[in-house]
């Protein structure tokens, strides 16, 4: 059973920066993608950042390109996502996620998903 647990989510003001974190247990057969999703209040949720072990492949909504960057800590089996030049409309709860096989951007095709860490940004 593959388990997801993240961390560093909290307030910051516009044009701030926050850095989460997301450490994988479990047992993968074969590649995996693992990314970043977020849902505002009252709004769907949406795919922000998307790494795939078997290629050198990334992927970033054109919201979030320039300003958040997606890695990976191979040996720590952990996916960072580093978040800069936040606005208000960043705030949302964040979720990592993860699924065999390619990269996704549709969330319905991820089972495995932590429990979410709140990011407010204050304008």
């Amino acid at each position: 059973q593959v388990q997801l647990v993240e961390s560093g989510g909290g307030s910051v003001q516009a044009g701030g920066s926050l850095r989460l974190s997301c450490a994988a247990s479990g047992y993968f057969v074969g590649y995996r993608c693992m990314g970043w999703f977020r849902q505002a209040q009252e709004k769907e949720r949406e795919v922000i950042a998307l790494s795939n072990t078997r290629a050198n492949y990334t992927y970033y909504a054109d919201s979030v390109k320039g300003r958040f960057s997606i890695s990976r800590d191979f040996a720590k089996n952990t996916v960072l996502l580093q978040m800069n030049s936040l606005s208000p409309e960043d705030t949302a709860i964040y979720y990592c996620a993860a699924k065999q096989g390619w990269c996704d951007e549709d969330y319905v095709k991820y089972n495995y998903w932590g429990q979410g860490t709140q990011v407010t940004v204050s304008s």
